[in-house]
């Protein structure tokens, strides 16, 4: 029988602020290598014995996900998209529920490194005996240091072969005990994939959280198919409390199993980590993009669409990207959380959106925006149209830069190429579709009294918006 994946991808985006971005968190940035981490992780489970992933992730996120394993090659069973995030609890009863009672299901996050992705696949095909028995496996990664950041496994009695019974699961320890747990050479880091029997699972929320799986079980039933995703029931979801599944089952069940493995596992945890992670260079330092860097030592030095000339620095954090630049020492770097909390408070954009923010259609980024005016740059994907639409208080100049466009201007339809323009009135019923196989890409300049993402009014919509 094949195991199936359950892919994770949901996320704060706060770790590695500001490349990440509540709307684009780092599981849907490339970190280490070409592909993003995402891909990955599924190209990782693309093996012999693996079936078709099922992918559980955020609503504002779904597209993207989407694009991006199609980009990957990858054809999930299916895509379950979650209208607010409510921790891994609920996603595991989900991932549960709609499995055959025997499958063996595999659910793993989206965001983590894996250097060596044959010991994992090892690891879990070892694990699989234990998991058919009814044992709910956790798989514990070999420490290389007393980390104070990640939670702990302690293993117990041996089950055969292979695994061993948790002992007990410890939360982030301080250095002095993480230290102690590494000497003893019985602890594990806890990565958060596990391996499980549908019914045990079930069995297991039943008995510990019956009512997180009732209501999880209730968003099922009343979701509906949109597209190629299925929706979980705003309501019935947004109501059940969110816990994690260690809290909720893997911290009080008598099945508990731990699988020890050496994957050369990282969840990049935030720059420090992504630093360590990026082979550093004989100074010791990283540099991204167009970086000059004197005298420095230690350093991670990042620089997205811009020149960033560095001086003299150790041991710091710069990341300087096109709306916002991070400046930390890197002991501190993990405090950029407390930024995003500021920032939020404020109702700062650069909190939650990237400069690039991502539609089902393809993208959009600002290029300037003053009164009156702003000016952004589209991209649509081949056969990607934007709504049938139009807008009350601004009107639109577009010149396309690269690709062949259809445009609905009116009662009118007619085709764009390289350095032609239509203009859009104020009230106008418009659209722009990509008519051609490559990538289309526009200027649009937007002028009027207000020119705000809300000022829109949708007629049609092929993506059900």
């Amino acid at each position: 029988m094949a195991i199936r994946p359950v892919i994770l991808s949901g996320g704060a985006g706060t770790r590695l602020w500001p490349l990440s971005r509540e709307l684009y968190p780092k599981q849907l940035h490339a970190l280490a290598g070409d592909r993003t981490l995402l891909q990955q992780t599924a190209q990782r489970l693309q093996a012999e014995g693996f079936g078709q992933p099922l992918v559980i992730c955020n609503e504002q996120h779904r597209f993207i996900v989407a694009e991006q394993l199609r980009e990957a090659g990858i054809e999930p069973l299916s895509v379950v998209v979650e209208p607010v995030g409510r921790n891994t609890a609920p996603a595991v009863a989900v991932a549960a529920s709609l499995a055959a009672p025997d499958d063996l299901l595999l659910l793993l996050p989206s965001d983590h490194l894996v250097r060596k992705p044959d010991a994992f696949l090892q690891a879990v095909r070892n694990a699989a005996p234990l998991a058919q028995a009814g044992h709910l496996v956790t798989f514990g990664i070999q420490p290389t240091a007393p980390e104070t950041g990640y939670g702990y496994i302690q293993r117990g009695p041996a089950l055969g072969d292979a695994g061993y019974q948790v002992a007990r699961f410890a939360e982030k320890p301080d250095a002095a005990t993480a230290a102690r747990y590494i000497a003893g050479g019985d602890f594990f880091w806890n990565a958060g994939i596990l391996l499980f029997r549908a019914d045990a699972m079930l069995a297991e929320l039943q008995a510990h959280c019956p009512d997180l799986l009732a209501g999880t079980q209730q968003a099922l039933s009343a979701g509906a198919r949109d597209l190629f995703f299925f929706r979980l029931d705003n309501a019935a979801f947004s109501a059940i409390r969110g816990e994690s599944i260690d809290y909720a089952v893997m911290e009080r069940t008598q099945r508990a199993a731990v699988m020890p493995v050496d994957m050369g596992w990282s969840d990049i945890g935030g720059w420090p980590a992504l630093w360590a992670e990026s082979n550093p260079d004989q100074d010791g330092n990283v540099l991204q993009g167009d970086v000059l860097a004197l005298d420095s030592q230690g350093s991670y030095l990042r620089a997205d669409g811009l020149l960033l000339a560095a001086i003299g620095l150790k041991d710091v954090v710069v990341v300087a990207g096109r709306d916002a630049v991070l400046v930390a020492d890197k002991a501190r770097a993990s405090d950029v959380k407390q930024v995003v909390d500021r920032l939020k408070a404020q109702g700062r954009r650069e909190a939650t959106e990237p400069m690039r923010v991502y539609r089902p259609w393809g993208w959009y980024e600002d290029l300037a925006e003053g009164p009156r005016h702003r000016v952004k740059r589209l991209c649509l994907h081949p056969g990607g149209k934007i709504s049938l639409q139009k807008h009350a208080q601004r009107s639109e100049h577009w010149v396309v830069v690269r690709g062949e466009a259809r445009v609905t201007r009116g009662e009118d339809t007619f085709t764009l190429l390289v350095n032609q323009s239509t203009y859009i009135a104020a009230g106008l019923v418009h659209r722009l579709e990509n008519a051609g196989t490559l990538p289309l890409e526009i200027i649009e300049v937007q002028s009027g009294d207000y020119v705000g993402e809300d000022d829109i009014v949708r007629l049609d919509d092929i993506y059900g918006r």
